[in-house]
């Protein structure tokens, strides 16, 4: 009986991803001129590491996850440029330091990031790709621990790989999937209420994963 659900569902399957399939060939897929606009839901996971001076240790920041909203404008059928734009609130805290774990509050980051992509198959209905470009990470609304003066993040430039993939469900509309590694430091700057200053040098170097569907214009 179980077997016999499992063939049914399997086969049922099937011809769902035929019949997508279909409609999406059936369409003109990725044209030189075209505006695709996406909405994901994305991860953005540190992988950070640092240089801290005068209690050592490193700098952590949480993970987070956050709607983001992309737009996409195809110069030829293969070659499009992306502008991503998404912000995420995270928790910080030098960890492993000769004081143990040391609670910085909290900060907003905003990270545009423009890639240039190579899109791979542009008129199939899985089309892949692969981009590389520049990402300007805004830091505000610092938050700072109780027991600290201030803390300061210096906004920084930074550079960003990516990969992914469009598969077009029919029509203008497509499924997405990418994920992004982005290369950032800044400088953070901690005063505690005594009048010590702590700098850390800090690479963030976030992966930023992420699902969503787009519309092609």
């Amino acid at each position: 009986m179980r077997i016999g659900k499992l063939i049914a569902a399997t086969a049922g399957a099937a011809l769902l991803l035929t019949s997508l399939a279909f409609n999406a060939e059936a369409a003109d897929g990725k044209t030189a001129g075209d505006i695709m606009v996406r909405g994901r839901i994305i991860g953005l996971l540190p992988a950070e590491s640092a240089n801290v001076t005068i209690i050592g240790g490193d700098v952590d920041a949480s993970n987070e996850w956050t709607g983001e909203a992309d737009f996409s404008y195809f110069f030829t059928d293969n070659i499009a440029a992306e502008l991503i734009a998404a912000t995420t609130k995270h928790q910080m805290a030098v960890k492993r330091s000769t004081s143990g774990t040391v609670d910085l509050g909290d900060v907003w980051l905003l990270p545009p990031t423009l890639t240039l992509q190579y899109h791979f198959a542009p008129k199939s209905a899985f089309s892949p790709y692969m981009g590389a470009g520049l990402t300007y990470a805004v830091f505000y609304n610092e938050d700072k621990a109780s027991g600290l003066r201030s803390v300061k993040y210096d906004n920084a430039l930074g550079y960003a790989f990516q990969a992914g993939f469009d598969y077009q469900l029919g029509g203008s509309w497509y499924f997405n999937a990418d994920v992004k590694k982005i290369f950032l430091n800044t400088d953070v700057t901690v005063t505690t209420n005594t009048g010590t200053v702590i700098h850390a040098d800090t690479d963030l170097n976030p992966w930023v994963v992420g699902i969503g569907v787009g519309y092609k214009f």
